[in-house]
């Protein structure tokens, strides 16, 4: 991939925007990491999760989104976009404000980020997403294990995310930042026959 331009080895997300060979790209503090397509599991378990809260938001003023799309968790209100380099595609967000959605998607921090993990992004999920979602302020992080079929809710307290509330597939999870949203977790994952 030839890329537009290049800042002092660092890319922006105004680069971002000019590459257009058909991959999906996220910039951590400028650098560009090429995101692979998804598996049919993950396909799965991102539809099931993303109907259940869109489901509840209809009507409602939050909204749920679904991968591809930008999530510039740092940018500020009169940011450019050759001022931002930081750039996340997550599975699924929610976002409460619309004053943080435009075109291109959301500018900081979603109310509530899903990760599902794929062999290819596991690490990145786990450890620098983690990272960079509790610096951004996202209020609820969940990382959902499509092997151990359970998902990890990470609860924003005093700028750090606590210990992770774990749920497994026979039950209901109360979405944090959504009054009275419970996901089914046994239709997110369920029993399928080999």
């Amino acid at each position: 991939m030839q890329f537009a331009r290049e800042l002092e080895g660092r890319y922006t997300y105004a680069d971002l925007l000019t590459w257009d060979d058909g991959k999906r790209y996220e910039l951590y503090d400028g650098e560009p990491v090429a995101l692979a397509s998804p598996l049919i599991p993950h396909q799965r378990i991102s539809a099931e999760l993303y109907v259940q809260l869109h489901g509840y938001l209809r009507g409602k003023r939050c909204e749920a989104f679904y991968a591809p799309a930008d999530v510039r968790l740092f940018e500020r209100e009169g940011d450019r976009p050759e001022d931002v380099k930081v750039v996340v595609q997550p599975d699924i967000f929610v976002v409460c404000d619309p004053n943080k959605l435009d075109d291109h998607g959301c500018k900081g921090a979603p109310d509530l980020v899903i990760e599902i993990l794929s062999p290819s992004t596991q690490k990145m999920d786990r450890l620098v997403k983690y990272k960079l979602y509790q610096q951004a302020g996202a209020p609820e992080y969940w990382i959902v294990d499509p092997v151990s079929r359970i998902v990890s809710v990470h609860t924003l307290e005093d700028g750090c995310y606590g210990s992770p509330v774990v749920d497994n597939a026979n039950t209901k999870i109360t979405v944090g930042v959504l009054e009275a949203c419970e996901i089914d977790l046994t239709m997110v994952f369920p029993d399928r026959e080999a």
